[in-house]
This record gives structure tokens, sequence and C-alpha cells, in this order.
């Protein structure tokens, strides 16, 4: 097989990549190692950034976030069982829209086979080859055959443990790495949620999030030991816990139910550079992983493949200008995105070491930070997210 362009990974950030793609008339085609059932399977991110919207729209998917997402102009902070509004709206002119990742990829997935475009699910052995040079290709195996896609460039969209920055030289590769000393147990339930906005809380006992996907399904975490399993804990003990965590009046409000999926995720801080080597490029969890508390993941991802969307197009008009800037523009917006989700995870959340200190240090900088107009609006202006040509 030869293509122009040849994605490894088909969650999100390889599917709207693609997506874009198509708009532009470039041949690709996006060889995943997983079933589109694990691929939708998946529970990630819900808070979507003005950028990613916008990309959505672009890629022509746009219809359903619009008709069923929430957009939200605010969110609060709790601590000492006050809330703190962060108004993102009158602050920065911008909303967010929650809409849950797993919406994304299955309307990008249903895109994608109304327009016949080609999607290798279950595929195994996937390698590339050859992008040091001027004829890269693709290795796979399906059902035990092997295939050989040749293209003029490959992008790998697979995420932390993916093959495709697995496959660069050691010596070519530098990764940055910090790893939290604690989980988020999560939940998903089908109960309408405790506020109109999502709620971050700091509290003695750890940090909570509530957070939903729609009107009428939730997704709430606690903070947990890195030692703990999600056999641990049941549905009770963790809306018992979840509710210690909340000012009075949101855990007398919040509505329980039975999960339809629980799981704990570690946190960590990651960052590989550069994001292209020869005729190989990396985006999305494949270059970057950031603690969730700022909502960056998949948004990064989105303006990552974005930005390569465009590169790819100007190189097929006859410029290399993009293609040969992708990682250093890519590397400028991950490392803020870093530094602010970073910031904030510190914040937020119970740090075993800190002790009273770390406490106080916390209460002071929530002290600074809405007593400010300027550090409010400067965490508006993160946590909305920068423009794709900023």
């Amino acid at each position: 097989m030869r293509t122009q362009v040849a994605i490894i990974g088909a969650g999100p950030a390889g599917l709207l990549l693609g997506a874009l793609l198509h708009r532009q008339g470039i041949d690709h085609v996006i060889v995943e190692r997983q079933t589109p059932d694990y691929v939708l399977g998946r529970i990630r991110a819900g808070v979507l950034e003005q950028v990613a919207v916008d990309l959505l729209d672009e890629a022509g998917v746009g219809e359903r976030m619009h008709r069923e997402g929430l957009p939200h102009d605010g969110f609060s902070l709790c601590f000492d069982d006050r809330h703190h509004r962060i108004d993102l709206h009158a602050l920065t002119g911008q909303r967010v829209m929650v809409y849950g990742q797993t919406e994304v990829t299955r309307d990008l997935m249903d895109a994608r086979r109304a327009a016949g475009l080609t999607t290798v699910y279950a595929a195994e052995n996937v390698h590339p080859e050859g992008f040091g040079g001027h004829t890269p290709a693709l290795r796979y195996a399906l059902n035990g055959t092997p295939h050989r896609i040749e293209a003029d460039f490959i992008v790998g969209c697979d995420g932390f443990h993916g093959v495709a920055r697995a496959s660069v030289p050691a010596q070519a590769i530098q990764t940055n790495e910090k790893v939290y000393p604690f989980g988020w147990l999560g939940v998903l339930a089908d109960v309408p949620p405790v506020h109109d906005e999502l709620i971050y809380a700091n509290h003695p006992r750890g940090f909570a999030l509530c957070s939903m996907r729609s009107k009428t399904r939730v997704r709430y975490y606690v903070q947990c030991s890195l030692d703990d399993h999600v056999e641990d804990w049941s549905d009770d003990r963790f809306f018992a816990e979840l509710k210690r965590r909340l000012p009075e009046a949101d855990a007398t409000r919040m509505v329980e139910g039975p999960s339809i999926e629980k799981s704990i995720a570690p946190l960590r801080s990651f960052v590989a550079e550069p994001m292209r080597f020869g005729r190989l490029f990396l985006a999305g969890d494949a270059a970057h992983i950031v603690p969730p508390t700022g909502a960056k993941g998949l948004n990064l991802a989105a303006s990552d493949v974005g930005m390569l969307s465009r590169a790819l197009a100007e190189h097929y008009r006859g410029s290399d200008a993009g293609i040969d800037s992708y990682s250093q523009r890519a590397l400028a917006r991950i490392w803020k995105a870093e530094r602010f989700s970073w910031w904030f995870t510190s914040l937020m959340h119970r740090f075993p070491e800190a002790g009273e200190f770390g406490r106080k240090m916390q209460h002071a900088e929530l002290d600074y930070l809405v007593q400010s107009e300027a550090a409010m609006k400067a965490m508006a202006e993160n946590y909305v997210g920068l423009r794709l040509d900023a």
C-alpha cells in the first residue's frame, strides 16, 4: 500500500488528524493495535478548550458536540468549605465546552466510516521504519498476515506506551518526567451533577473534583494512594469520601448512584523532545503527558494535530516551513501547559511530604489568587488555553 501520511493510533488525536488531512485532500491511513470497542472504552477527559472545539468544527464533526455539549463560563475552587469562582468568560471572553473524550472519539469514528476512509484495527507488531531517510514505511500484521505501508510521512499518535516514540534511537530523544506520589480514583455514574460547573476541592483528606459529561452523567474523582486498588473502593465508600471533601451544601445536594466505570489513574508530567525525527512526527500523549488537573491532555493533542495538519498541507503546496518548525512551536505551547498543570496540581493536592508548611503555602497561594485580578486573569487564560496561532 502507498499513501501520503501513515498515522499510528486511532484515538482522538489520530482520528482528528485524519479528519483534518481528509479535508485538505491528503491521502492517509490509520493503523491501530486495539479494536474499535476498546478505543471507545477508554474513559478520559471531558473539558474542551476553544481551540479543540474549533478544530472539531473544521474537521466537520462538531454538530453533536454543539447540540449536546455543555458550555461553561467558569468553575469553582473550594478551600475550607468555601467556593471561590473563577469566571472564565468575564476574565477572558472565552468559555470551555464539557463534552467527553469518548463522544469526541465516537463522532470522529462515525465521520471516518461515513467517508469510507481506511482504518486498520487490531493490527499486530506495528513498527515504523526508514523514517530517517526518504522512504519511510509502516509495517504491521493483520490476522497473522504481514503488511507494509509506504508513506511520505509517519505520525505517531499512539500514546505514552506506543511504538512510535519507542522506535526513535535513544540518543536522538530527551525525556523529562515528574511522577506524583498519588493517583486519582475516578467514578462514572448516571446521576445529575452536584453543581452546574466543575468543583475543584482542596481538603485535609485530599483533592476532589466534581465534573460531568452531560446533565445526567457525572465524572467524580478523589485523590488516593498509589497503593490503593479499585476493589478496595465500593460505591458507598467512594461517595462517602467525596462528600467529606466538599462543602456541606454540595455534599447534601449530591445524588449518589451505581458506578458504570471506576478506575485509578497515576499522575505524571512528561515531555519528550524533539517531536520530529526525519519523516516521523510525534503528537499527543506519544510526546507529552500532563496531570489531568488542568484539563490539558486532549486539548494539547488537538493543538498538536491542528499544527501538524496545516504544516503537512503547506508541504504538499510546496513549503516545508511548517513541518520544519512543528517541533519547536508545539513544544513552546506544551511547556506552558505543563507549567500550568504542575502549578494547579501543586495548589489543589495534598502531598505526603509537605506537612503543615505545605498546607499554609497553598492557602497563601489561594489568597494571592483570589485577591489579585491579574492572578485570576492569568489562571483563567491558562485554563481556556492559547489560540492555535499563538
